[in-house]
Formats: C-alpha cells, structure tokens, sequence
C-alpha cells in the first residue's frame, strides 16, 4: 500500500485534497484510480483513504479509518553524524530513517573530511531531507524525520545533552558491558542520541567532551565498522530495544 504524506491544510472535514507533485505522481506514476486505497500521513498520524474523484490538479480522498496505521517508536532517536565522505550520507539517512530514527543532526567533526561552507550545507540539507521523505513513504512512516541543519561537535552536545540518554559506539571500548546497560536504559527514556563518527574515528577530545556530558561510552562488537554501518547497527540496536519492551 502507497503512503503520501500531506499538510494540515489538505485534510477538509473527512477527507483529504492532495494536488502538486503527490497529485501527479497517484495519477500518472502509479495510474491509480478512484476506489483505490492508500495511506495519508498528517500531523504524525497515518490515515486510511480512498480516492473518490480526480479533478484537473488535486485528487479527493475520503477518510475510511484514522490513525490506522502507528509506525513510530516510543522512543525519539536523534542520529548525530560526523559528516562521511561521498554519498554514504544518503545511504545513512536512507536506512535509518527506516529503521525509525526521529531526526538526523549531521556534525562537523575533528576528523571529518567534508568541510562545507553554508551555500553548500543548504543545498546538501535540501538533498538529504528529500531522501528522508522517500525513506520515509517507503517504511510507512507517521512523519518525516527531520535532518537537521549542520553544527559542530560542541553545538551538537549541548543539544544532546536535553535528551536523556546519550550514547557514543566508540571503537577503543572494549566488551559489550556498558552496551547492554546503555541499552536497558531505553525502557524508561524518551530520547536518546547516538554519536557516530565520522571515517577517521572520534578525536580524544571529543570523546573527553562527551564522557563529560555523561554520554555512554559503547561497543558495537569486536570488528571495526565503517561509519555507515555503524550508524546503522547502533540504530538498529535501539530499534530492536525498544521495540521488544514496547511489546512487553
């Protein structure tokens, strides 16, 4: 079933108004037609729909089921990523954003390779949410996760610090101890932050910084990781966490 997600003011009374690049994309993309069914994601709530009628450039939906379908975790996940060389940004946003992550914080890290002035942020910014949105229509997703605007280390660790638990894989922390404590931590939190580096690894400092900002310092496993899957795995470690206690 297509997900498509609209704005408050396309929702009238017991149906929805979708027109611009959604209209054209049910109408000539995917050759739906009227009496076929989809979900409208609106104000963090998935909604069951059925087209009644096309018009010259909106499509009518009229409402069979609210809040038919609840995706989100209990739990916000704000994924802070050290900026990664190439494309693998796209591929993490891609992949978290289905795993369940609640907003992407790209930073600017000691060892980051990509330095990006604002004209370039904007524009990267702009790229990656578009890809967020994707992701998120594909997983059937209540929202479309965030991506922050770029800062730096600093910057990113005040605002974690809001959160309630902050939590750093770190590739010199040895056993699984402090990761499956972190982890239990999840059954009475409501954020959590997760602090990956970059290609070149965390600088001491920045991991000085945030065992002082009480971050938990983890392991993800013997094997070091390329920081896309890292980001991934501790993502899904988080998912498969909260998850299980929220089925408990």
């Amino acid at each position: 079933m297509f997900n498509f997600f609209a704005n408050e003011n396309a929702k009238q009374n017991s149906q929805y108004i979708i027109n611009g690049t959604d209209y054209n994309h049910i109408k000539n993309v995917l050759r739906m037609d009227i009496g076929d069914t989809c979900l409208i994601s609106c104000g963090g709530k998935s909604d069951l729909c059925k087209i009644t009628a096309f018009y010259e450039d909106a499509v009518s939906l009229e409402i069979i089921e609210e809040n038919y379908n609840d995706t989100e975790l209990p739990v916000k996940i704000y994924l802070f990523q050290g900026l990664p060389k190439g494309d693998k940004m796209e591929y993490i946003i891609q992949k978290t954003v289905e795993l369940g992550v609640f907003a992407v914080v790209p930073v600017q890290m000691k060892h980051c390779v990509v330095k990006l002035d604002d004209k370039k942020a904007k524009s990267k910014i702009a790229r990656w949410q578009s890809i967020s949105e994707s992701a998120a229509k594909q997983s059937k997703r209540n929202i479309i996760p965030e991506i922050m605007d770029v800062c730096s280390f600093d910057k990113a660790l005040d605002f974690a610090k809001t959160l309630d638990l902050i939590m750093v894989p770190y590739e010199n922390m040895d056993g699984m101890g402090a990761t499956v404590e972190a982890l239990s931590s999840l059954k009475t939190a409501k954020s959590v932050g997760i602090f990956i580096g970059p290609e070149g690894g965390f600088a001491e400092k920045e991991i000085e910084k945030a065992i002082s900002s009480n971050a938990e310092i983890i392991s993800l496993g013997k094997r070091i990781l390329r920081t896309e899957t890292a980001a991934i795995t501790a993502v899904g470690m988080c998912m498969l966490e909260i998850e299980k206690g929220s089925n408990q």
